[in-house]
């Protein structure tokens, strides 16, 4: 056994499987990249990593198992997907898995080549589990795949905890340990016992309240646009492919980035933390459904000729659509009267943060400083946006603005 000390679950007792597969490559690579990607420039403490994070599922994994009786060798593989379930991220964690997804089809989750092979592969085998069992519950498939990748997984309850703690913002504070004590199986499904419904909401609450003040803050969706666009270009040059970029860390990205002639600019811009700034941020109201909606291709368009209509680069210019809001965890099931019952239809909170994450929702059009005026301007006329139906932002200091200011 291997006791490991946690900033936030205190002491962390490995074995098994898990203590064998601790110190194989694919795992070690964990430590160097980040949990939050550029979050770090609007929270400096936010360093944490995929490896912490790992560590930490694998914890409350272990206290679920031991909670619900599960035993043997199905215990032993939750373990196993656990600690395994971010093998598959690329360098800055989801801040570039849409570039990563567009070339090779997958997603971090997508992991039965990458843990067949190798030391991980070895390792499972030696211990009589399958690794394509192992894969299918780090995508979440079957009865036990819910309590590694669900509306009730243990990922989830990780990850709000460690990143409030990172940051600092009290927002993801969940009573974790109720939420293990309180699940239980009914008829297949991962569901939490009577009287929780609670419980649940403040699941749903902290994600909700993390979402515009963390994992959406403007600064870190600048800086993460700027890096895509990097990464896209980066993986323009003959001698890297996107199944290498997967593999990389963070370290090595940033250093192909700054070697490139390239991405030289953005990689110094982003070292320096001297970053786009915003020309247009807009409410959801503001823009038109088809440009909400467009895909990828479309966006580069779109960025060509905002950039043209400015009189400026092509690659001074980065629109940044999220995707339409949604609220996975109010699919969280709850036992109420005996009954299984979505949250969603349960609890009038749900409606209420719907509304919320609706309003916070934004859309943005980044430039370089100087240019934010006129890249603004473009992007109005270019792509139809209804600024006296709603708020279209200029964030300039010592210019009024309505929108919630945080630290730029």
């Amino acid at each position: 056994m291997t006791t490991i000390k946690d900033s936030v679950h205190d002491h962390i007792e490995v074995e098994g499987v898990a203590e064998a597969l601790l110190d194989t490559e694919e795992v070690q690579r964990l430590r160097h990249i980040k949990q939050l990607g550029t979050v770090q420039l609007v929270y400096p403490s936010a360093n944490h990593t995929r490896f912490e994070h790992s560590l930490g599922v694998y914890h409350l994994a272990s206290r679920a198992l031991d909670h619900l009786g599960i035993e043997g060798v199905q215990a032993e593989r939750i373990r196993a997907a656990s600690l395994l379930h971010d093998v598959g991220h690329g360098p800055y964690s989801h801040n570039i898995e849409s570039v990563t997804h567009r070339h090779t089809g997958k997603y971090h989750d997508d992991v039965h080549e990458l843990i067949a092979e190798g030391a991980v592969g070895h390792v499972l085998r030696e211990h009589d589990l399958e690794p394509a069992t192992i894969a299918d519950l780090v995508a979440g498939e079957g009865k036990y795949g819910q309590l590694v990748s669900g509306e009730l997984d243990v990922d989830r309850m990780d990850y709000l905890v460690r990143d409030a703690h990172h940051t600092g913002v009290p927002y993801g504070t969940i009573d974790h340990e109720r939420l293990i004590r309180e699940l239980t199986f009914v008829d297949g499904e991962l569901v939490l016992d009577e009287g929780n419904v609670q419980t649940a909401e403040s699941l749903l609450l902290a994600r909700a309240l993390m979402n515009p003040t963390v994992y959406q803050h403007h600064v870190a969706r600048i800086s993460k646009a700027m890096l895509r666009r990097a990464t896209e270009r980066l993986l323009r040059q003959p001698d890297l492919t996107p199944d290498q970029l997967r593999r990389m860390d963070d370290h090595d990205l940033i250093a192909a980035l700054r070697m490139t002639p390239e991405t030289g600019a953005f990689a110094e811009r982003l070292g320096s933390r001297n970053l786009f700034k915003r020309a247009v941020w807009a409410e959801m109201d503001a823009v038109p459904n088809d440009v909400v909606d467009a895909d990828h291709g479309a966006y580069r368009e779109f960025e060509a000729a905002i950039a043209d209509r400015a009189g400026t680069d092509p690659e001074s210019v980065i629109v940044d659509v999220p995707p339409r809001p949604s609220m996975t965890e109010s699919t969280t099931r709850v036992m109420v009267s005996g009954e299984i019952r979505r949250l969603g239809k349960q609890s009038p909170l749900v409606s209420a943060l719907r509304t919320a994450q609706s309003q916070q929702w934004r859309f943005g059009v980044y430039a370089p400083a100087d240019e934010t005026a006129a890249v603004g301007r473009a992007a109005v006329e270019e792509m139809g946006l209804d600024i006296d139906g709603a708020l279209v932002s200029d964030v300039r200091h010592g210019v009024n603005t309505t929108l919630d200011e945080f630290a730029e």
